[in-house]
């Protein structure tokens, strides 16, 4: 709270106050959070002696990014204004940007790497289905000519050639 005091520009209970009329604002864990008493007296340790801080009435909060921004827009000090007016800005200058023609470029450019991402994978897993139908191609053929060189060769007699006739006994 103190960094929040210092920010904004208001006492702790002003913005305390600030935080409880507007609570709808603060709604979720994404704005802002209670501290429970041991993170309280864990955090206090070091700046409060022994027996102060361990009666505290009210745990303090504890403020997001979302949080603080939102607590900009419900203070009504000097500061908080000019801190609201910065977001706003800001917000607006992101806006503006994202709608440039870049952006839509950049959008555009993903949407074609994602695309040719998907034909790659296509055409990997086709050939990877040529490779395993090539591959049992190849097993057969190996299978086949293994058979054939195991196979002994059938030898026939075979008849002389010439004009001088074998003798039969």
């Amino acid at each position: 709270m103190l960094f929040l005091h210092k920010a904004y520009g208001v006492e702790t209970k002003v913005l305390n106050q600030a935080v409880k009329r507007n609570i709808q604002r603060f709604v979720g864990e994404d704005f802002m959070f209670q501290l429970t008493k041991e993170e309280c007296l864990r955090s206090q340790i070091v700046t409060l002696n022994e027996t102060q801080g361990k009666h505290l009435k009210y745990m303090p909060y504890a403020f997001t990014m979302l949080g603080t921004a939102m607590l900009s827009s419900v203070l009504r000090s000097e500061t908080a204004i000019q801190t609201n007016r910065k977001i706003m800005r800001a917000f607006v200058t992101y806006q503006q940007l994202s709608e440039l023609p870049i952006a839509a470029t950049y959008i555009e450019l993903r949407k074609e790497i994602e695309a040719i991402r998907t034909e790659v994978k296509d055409i990997l897993a086709d050939q990877n289905d040529i490779n395993e139908d090539t591959r049992a191609q190849l097993d057969a053929i190996s299978t086949a000519l293994a058979e054939l060189q195991a196979k002994e060769p059938v030898k026939k007699e075979r008849k002389p050639i010439g004009f001088i006739q074998p003798k039969n006994d």
